[in-house]
């Protein structure tokens, strides 16, 4: 936990109520949570009042409200294990997010390798598996009967539901990852793993549609809570694995197009050119921006040039570079798809081009990029 966020306590941002910080990585708690929280509290409580009859109206609506929080406090610990992976490999991960049903850790950069993608979809439902066995052994040891028994009991087949059910193999849920990893592996392309996810999404979908009327048509005791979450798990399924698709389309490098066909010659020049005449030199193309002992300072922002350039025509163009790090540096031999990947995720106009020997071999700005994949759009 950060010590700053615990002493201004929580906060409202855009994806919800943030608790807390673990790595680094704020933990929210989305609006829609409470609304599952408050399904799960209505459809729970007739339940708990069967199996325990003497705990009254009042008293069942309160286990039910303590197996709320414990089931989010599951799925808390089970996407941890996914952020823990994902930066293990490197991989940042912008925060995770509690909602509805269920929760979703935003790695901010997909695996470059199936192996990675596979081992962080896996940590998940391991961890699931983990505390299904810890609340499993105290469900054996406590005596039947009563409000804690209950909820250790209940919390074990929580989390061994919350396992079984992300194993599945469809997108977006971990098991549709693993799914793709080993058709990504078998393969060697990603977009073939993650239409074999999508298929196996809907797969999922009608699965649990047909085990929701099972429980109606056999009138189960949990029936309408077997249905209302069945239908909201298919909802997100088929939601995800649309979703899946639609950023695998936006992934894909364009066809017939090479790197080199993309990236403008690059140009160095000193940094204390003014930058009226950098503007001029840098007509098509890139500007490498060098100081006197050697070290670039970075590449021409031409808006940023432009604008200085209006009113102080004279000043270094240094005061107009965009800084050069190792995230907007692609190597010529990149793979395209990484190309992309790199390009999509690392908030940059322009991209230095480098060959095996470290030598500048061109710029890559964003605007090119789109615009050829706007013409793959165009043609689709």
């Amino acid at each position: 936990m950060s010590t700053t966020s615990a002493l201004r306590g929580p906060k409202l941002t855009d994806g919800g109520l943030m608790l807390f910080r673990v790595a680094g990585v704020p933990v929210l708690l989305s609006p829609s949570w409470w609304v599952g929280a408050v399904i799960i509290v209505l459809l729970y409580t007739p339940l708990v009042g069967r199996i325990l009859p003497g705990a009254g109206v009042w008293g069942s609506a309160l286990i039910a409200a303590a197996f709320t929080v414990l089931l989010a406090g599951s799925v808390l610990l089970h996407e941890l294990g996914h952020c823990l992976v994902a930066l293990r490999y490197g991989l940042p991960v912008r925060r995770i997010r509690l909602f509805l049903l269920g929760g979703l850790s935003e790695v901010s950069r997909a695996p470059t390798r199936p192996g990675q993608e596979g081992l962080v979809a896996a940590a998940g439902p391991a961890v699931s598996v983990v505390l299904a066995a810890a609340t499993g052994l105290g469900w054996l040891t406590l005596a039947p009967g009563g409000a804690v028994w209950l909820l250790v009991a209940q919390t074990c087949v929580a989390n061994l539901a919350v396992a079984v059910f992300n194993v599945l193999p469809g997108l977006p849920l971990d098991g549709g990852r693993m799914l793709r990893a080993l058709t990504w592996s078998l393969t060697g392309r990603r977009s073939t793993g993650t239409t074999a996810g999508v298929v196996g999404a809907g797969v999922v979908a009608v699965g649990l549609i047909a085990w929701a009327l099972a429980g109606l048509l056999n009138d189960t005791r949990d029936q309408w809570l077997r249905l209302a979450v069945c239908v909201l798990m298919a909802w997100f399924v088929i939601a995800g694995a649309g979703a899946e698709h639609a950023a695998e389309q936006r992934r894909r490098w364009p066809d017939g197009v090479d790197l080199p066909d993309l990236i403008r010659p690059v140009l160095q020049l000193p940094a204390e050119s003014p930058v009226a005449d950098a503007l001029v030199a840098a007509a098509g193309r890139g500007v490498v921006l060098v100081r006197a002992d050697g070290i670039a300072v970075g590449l021409l922002d031409q808006s940023a040039a432009e604008r200085l350039a209006t009113f102080t025509p004279h000043e270094p163009a240094e005061r107009a570079a965009e800084p050069v790090d190792p995230d907007t540096i692609l190597l010529d031999s990149d793979p395209p798809d990484a190309v992309l990947e790199r390009v999509q995720n690392v908030l940059a106009w322009q991209f230095l081009v480098i060959d095996q020997e470290g030598r500048p071999s061109g710029v890559l700005r964003r605007e090119d990029l789109r615009a050829a994949l706007r013409g793959r759009a165009r043609r689709g």
